[in-house]
């Protein structure tokens, strides 16, 4: 039996064995002799310490990405609008610029970090400076300093959750991304669950050496940011050739499991950024999933009024915000499973239609009653529904635009960025407190069109593949020519 530590051939030792089984030829020499069974054990060994390194930084990360982004919202229950001597307009405009900065760098963002060496230390660079950022919004003394703030801290913030999906892309392989992906998802949905009631522990500190309480909320929630980032950057990897406490044939292993499901090891030099761009915008695909993501996005829009929608039903200021927390635990708990099996199974289309679903149950119940109990189980089964779709639709457009490498970070960001626009204008929608008919109805509606949009992409992805099945090339807008040589077919 082959001893697995002993093993110390590089990846480069690549070499075709004849006679051997089928993947066996495509293996490195320091796996070929290995068998199923050995093959195995090392690949959940590896995989599980990867996952020990990346994820759990990535997620706090992203959870940070959410408390920093959302602590104004506890700013104003910490009188922030008097204090700065704003108008409720105001307050709105300094909520939603953020999005402005947000939308504007992505795209630019994650082109740069796909040609980059460092795209871990560029991120983590990033996280410390909005942390920065969030810190220095202590100091504001006027309404146009807390603009200028929020203007650039989603500026900044917009290289993290399309350079960090990029990211673990760059790691796992399609096989496994759905479920990191509800992972690092996890993060936003935590920071919905406890980070208001974490703000409000730290406005009770208004007055302590003669500070405000939101400018406690700010400094510190910031200078925790810079400290996190800083340790995260020392030791997140840059690239699958080189990890931290990794050997070398578990580096083989994962080269060789990313290449025989994309059928393409990534190339940061293979295209440059603006072909990259124009490849992403010229493919069919990319628009089709935008979509997708679009009208799931608009149906999701109500996590950004959830206490508000909750206090409508009679509940008070507390009451409210502790019933937040439970629907996106809920949240948390359906996205890892949905994205579990997902993976398990090798299949999209009903991981994404079946959940939204019950979205449109979920929205049904909401627009027809004010009963406390019904409405509360509507506002349990929304997050948890479009949330589980959207982890798999990520994973989707992953598998579905993955090479050239640089197209794959471009059309994250381009999607991204896209889809966000819905947490903009939606926010028009809340009016008619408590029953809020035309925002559920709007909900619903997306909701709808969202699974037709899928069913849609299915039926265009099989057709996709009875092509290749059939030896058809697929243009610019297919695989590439390696990946359709060896023999790539699109995940449904």
């Amino acid at each position: 039996m082959a001893d697995i530590k002993d093993t110390t051939h590089h990846v480069e030792d690549f070499d075709s064995i004849k006679d051997a089984h089928p993947d066996v030829a495509d293996r490195p020499l320091s796996l070929a002799a290995l068998s199923d069974d050995e093959m195995q054990a090392l690949g959940n060994k590896t995989t599980i310490k990867l996952d020990f390194i990346i994820m759990p930084a990535m997620v706090t990360m992203y959870i940070l990405n959410y408390l920093d982004r959302q602590n104004i919202a506890a700013s104003k229950l910490a009188n922030i609008m008097e204090d700065l001597d704003m108008t409720v307009q105001q307050f709105n405009t300094a909520v939603s610029i953020l999005f402005v900065g947000y939308i504007l760098m992505q795209v630019p963002s994650n082109l740069l970090v796909a040609k980059i060496r460092f795209p871990a230390v560029y991120i983590c660079s990033a996280v410390t400076v909005w942390g920065a950022i969030s810190a220095c919004t202590a100091a504001v003394s006027s309404y146009g300093g807390l603009l200028a703030c929020r203007f650039m801290l989603g500026f900044v913030e917009a290289v993290f959750f399309p350079g960090a999906f990029f990211y673990l892309s760059m790691f796992y392989n399609r096989k496994q991304i759905a479920f990191r992906t509800a992972i690092l998802y996890s993060g936003s949905q935590l920071g919905n669950a406890f980070g208001t009631l974490f703000a409000l522990g730290i406005t009770k500190l208004d007055g302590h050496h003669g500070i405000e309480g939101w400018r406690w909320l700010f400094l510190i929630e910031g200078v925790m940011t810079v400290g996190f980032a800083a340790i995260f950057a020392c030791f997140l990897p840059n690239s699958p050739r080189k990890i931290w406490g990794f050997n070398q044939q578990q580096l083989d292993w994962l080269k060789w499991n990313y290449e025989s499901d994309q059928k393409q090891e990534d190339h940061s030099d293979e295209i440059t950024a603006k072909q990259g761009f124009v490849m992403a915008v010229t493919d069919p695909k990319t628009w089709m999933m935008c979509a997708l993501l679009y009208a799931t996005y608009t149906a999701a829009a109500v996590n950004n009024f959830f206490p508000t929608v909750v206090a409508g039903l009679g509940f008070g200021q507390n009451a409210s915000y502790g019933l937040t927390a439970p629907p996106f635990v809920l949240c948390v708990i359906c996205m890892l499973i949905n994205g579990f099996h997902s993976d398990k199974t090798q299949e999209r289309f009903l991981h994404i239609a079946c959940p939204l679903i019950i979205t449109v149950i979920a929205n049904i119940i909401a627009v027809s009653t004010l009963s406390i109990s019904a409405r509360y189980v509507a506002m349990m089964l929304m997050p948890a529904s479009f949330y589980s779709s959207t982890i798999v639709q990520l994973s989707w457009i992953s598998g579905s635009l993955s090479q050239p490498a640089v197209k794959r970070a471009a059309a994250i960001a381009l999607i991204n960025c896209t889809c966000n626009t819905p947490n903009i204008w939606t926010s028009y929608l809340y009016y008619d407190s408590p029953r809020y008919v035309a925002a559920f109805a709007v909900n619903l509606g997306a909701a709808v069109i969202a699974i037709g949009i899928a069913t849609g992409t299915y039926f265009y992805l099989r057709k996709q593949n009875q092509k290749l099945d059939q030896g058809k090339t697929l243009g610019k807008s297919g695989p590439t020519a390696v990946q359709q040589l060896a023999g790539f077919r699109y995940v449904l």
